[in-house]
């Protein structure tokens, strides 16, 4: 049985096909995965391409991929996702070593690719965009634990002024309805308890239900119906289009977590409008207090991008006050790089380097006081968590996590996994909880 290694770098997206990848090389070529890259037929790198010099990533990675193919002739190199998109042929013509480079939605693509160049010895490159074609092509879906991602649409037709994704992954579009219903469904089936809807912009998602365009918050009341699943996120949402269907879940739909990403990049209007947002700083305010007046508990995590061409000390001020504004639970926060083919690539970047480390680490102490500031305030509350796997701190103990996405770690007398329990919050640790099982309501 060949043997297949995959290193995955970037989003939740990436992860997801990662796992598809695995399974259509399972399918398909008989391939089982392993941990050890020189025990390798074929080494993947599904790659990133949202910061700067992802590429150089890359390159290095083949680099070092480069020696195990002297080795071992037969080893064949694979190089797929954004990065494969956004380089292509550069990619073979710089590292001669490389023998295969897909795209992210030609993924599918990737068993009879390998078999092709495995058998002349040719390069092979496919960094086409056939809409959402590779969903068809995907093996029924195995679970491997109680949560589960379930990619819903694929592209953004946004457009930032500093986002790559447009070109990487191509145009908006959405999976059929009743085909994103039977993955969920295959998936409890198996134990699954909890979905993590994908998708570049997820809350534009206008899957054909009955010959008609559907909406996340109708994919979302149907998800909430099958049985087992008594869980639902979705990730990455655009907050132009966070319309009303979707903030009235939070009244009605208890399956909907209590925590919702929500990123807002800047606080900054005039900077909103560089980075080609549709929205103001007060639109999005308006939209975090309608949904926290339908579920007042409800928490939020955000992207930032500080340092964007043009960014003066008061739009990053304002970065801080909008913050302060919505006390964000967690956050993901990144110095401006700018990315090809992007109209932020040609603005005047006009913010040293040295100014925009010092408003990053501002920008990060700030966010992280108000994440530990709810940590603490969890401490002696009673969570529902999903016990998801063992311990990654103590193999002795189990995870669970929190409807805000919080990791509580915790002894129990029995493997709980897949079971959602009642934990009492004991200690905040800097990444995770401490809690104490309290024999509560198992389900």
């Amino acid at each position: 049985m060949k043997k297949v290694f995959i290193q995955t770098h970037g989003c939740q997206m990436n992860e997801y096909d990662s796992a598809k990848m695995l399974d259509l090389l399972g399918e398909k070529s008989n391939f089982e995965v392993t941990n050890d890259e020189s025990a390798a037929d074929l080494l993947v790198l599904n790659t990133c391409s949202i910061r700067e010099k992802a590429q150089e990533r890359v390159f290095h990675q083949v680099g070092r991929w480069k020696a195990l193919k002297e080795k071992n002739p037969n080893l064949k190199i694979a190089i797929g996702g954004c990065v494969a998109s956004q380089e292509g042929e550069a990619i073979s013509k710089r590292a001669p070593a490389v023998d295969i480079v897909f795209g992210p939605q030609t993924l599918h693509k990737l068993p009879d690719l390998y078999e092709q160049s495995y058998n002349d010895g040719s390069r092979k490159l496919d960094i086409s965009f056939p809409k959402i074609e590779k969903f068809d092509h995907f093996p029924e879906p195995q679970a491997e634990g109680p949560s589960a991602f379930v990619s819903i649409a694929e592209g953004c037709n946004k457009y930032c002024s500093f986002c790559v994704v447009p070109h990487t992954r191509g145009h908006e579009v959405s999976r059929p309805f009743d085909d994103i219903l039977q993955e969920v469904t295959a998936l409890a089936n198996q134990g699954v308890r909890e979905i993590n809807f994908l998708g570049q912009n997820v809350n534009n998602f206008k899957g054909e239900k009955n010959g008609e365009k559907s909406s996340l918050a109708e994919l979302i009341r149907d998800a909430a119906k099958i049985k087992n699943i008594d869980r639902i996120r979705f990730t990455t949402s655009h907050p132009f289009e966070f319309k009303e269907d979707l903030v009235d879940l939070y009244l009605d739909v208890p399956e909907l977590v209590s925590h919702v990403h929500l990123p807002v990049q800047s606080g900054s209007n005039r900077i909103l409008k560089l980075m080609r947002r549709r929205y103001t700083k007060e639109s999005y305010l308006d939209l975090v207090y309608r949904i926290k007046k339908n579920r007042p508990d409800i928490s939020f995590s955000s992207d930032f991008i500080v340092g964007f061409p043009g960014e003066t000390q008061d739009d990053f001020q304002e970065t801080l006050d909008i913050i302060d504004e919505v006390k964000f639970d967690e956050s993901f926060s990144f110095i401006y790089s700018p990315r090809p083919n992007t109209p932020a690539a040609k603005m005047d970047d006009d913010v040293s380097p040295e100014e925009k480390k010092d408003r990053l680490r501002i920008l990060q102490n700030k966010l992280n006081n108000y994440s530990s500031q709810i940590s603490r305030k969890m401490v002696g509350t009673s969570e529902r968590c999903l016990v998801t796997d063992i311990s990654k701190r103590n193999p002795g103990e189990f995870q669970g996590r929190t409807e805000n996405n919080r990791v509580v770690n915790f002894s129990a007398s029995k493997n709980f996994i897949g079971s959602f329990i009642n934990l009492e919050i004991v200690e905040a640790k800097p990444n995770s909880l401490r809690g104490n099982f309290t024999g509560g309501t198992i389900n």
